[in-house]
């Protein structure tokens, strides 16, 4: 499990870059397929700012309720998360696409699995702090 801050931006072009911790994703849509987070190697200026908060990655094996697959969830509000299953994982410099699918399947604010996580976030305790600047 790791657990970090991210933010969701959007640019002038309309292009969703998402950052987890320092590393940037482009969060987009080809017409082929579905979305694809791709890495980003350089700089993008962005105008909004969609969502901030926490993130969670899990790598899920052998659970009954959960897809056998690296599950992303985002904060979107207080308590709330939204989750996302990634097939061949999260995008690196090796492989710098990803495919990327929504799922209601969420793990961290879920009391079934909250006394089975090997860290305890801190942060489902607290208000969502601000990503720092």
């Amino acid at each position: 499990m790791k657990i970090g801050l991210y933010k969701l931006v959007e640019t002038k072009e309309n292009t969703k870059l998402l950052y987890l911790d320092d590393q940037a994703y482009a969060w987009i849509m080809p017409k082929t397929t579905g979305e694809i987070l791709v890495v980003m190697r350089k700089e993008h200026k962005f105008d909004t700012v969609l969502s901030t908060g926490y993130y969670c990655l899990y790598d899920v094996k052998d659970e009954p309720k959960l897809t056998d697959l690296e599950h992303l969830e985002l904060q979107v509000g207080d308590h709330e998360w939204q989750g996302y299953l990634l097939p061949t994982g999260m995008p690196v410099e090796t492989k710098p696409r990803s495919m990327i699918i929504s799922t209601n399947q969420t793990i961290t604010a879920n009391p079934m699995y909250r006394g089975s996580l090997s860290v305890r976030p801190n942060f489902l305790t607290k208000k969502l702090q601000p990503h720092p600047a």
